[in-house]
């Protein structure tokens, strides 16, 4: 692939951030907000948008808690940003037993703040914008090493398809 085509990929995530838990509107966004929101920030990363159905169908499989009057608040939202990053690589099964374990060891705010961490981390590394891959937080847990593996996938997966695509596109 041509060193040009390569910065032009690589161009779309230099500035990439999602919101931190704190930043998520603490206002009820309903359904069709929600997914704007979320779909806004994930732009760069994939062409599979988060839809509406899908939504309602993780509130159905009891991924996230259902809407309070028709509205989706911060916890959410949080949740919804990990599952569409996390639902390229693994199983709704696999996302089930992933959020029960999040929950049965780190705060939300924690866990999803480390997930934006790490995500962006591995996006500049991945897509050579950072030289160096820092080690993300202290602790060296079986919970972070598995969060660290779906999002190192999602990175990888997001690689291999952007690359892919602007080789089979004729650069």
């Amino acid at each position: 692939m041509k060193l040009e085509t390569k910065k032009q990929i690589a161009e779309a995530f230099k500035d990439f951030r999602l919101p931190r838990y704190q930043e998520i509107p603490t206002v009820g966004l309903y359904l069709e907000q929600t997914a704007k929101y979320i779909n806004e920030y994930l732009l760069p990363l994939q062409e599979n948008m988060l839809t509406t159905s899908m939504i309602s169908n993780y509130v159905k499989k009891d991924l996230i808690p259902n809407p309070v009057k028709k509205l989706y608040y911060r916890d959410q939202i949080a949740y919804l940003f990990f599952i569409a990053v996390a639902k390229n690589v693994l199983s709704l099964d696999a996302l089930i037993g992933f959020i029960k374990l999040q929950q049965r060891t780190y705060g939300l705010p924690r866990a999803y703040d480390y997930f934006c961490d790490e995500l962006e981390n591995l996006l500049l590394f991945t897509f050579d914008l950072k030289d160096t891959f820092e080690v993300m937080g202290e602790d060296n847990t079986d919970e972070k090493k598995l969060l660290y593996t779906c999002i190192v996938s999602a990175v990888q997966k997001v690689y291999l398809e952007k690359c892919l695509k602007a080789i089979t596109d004729g650069e």
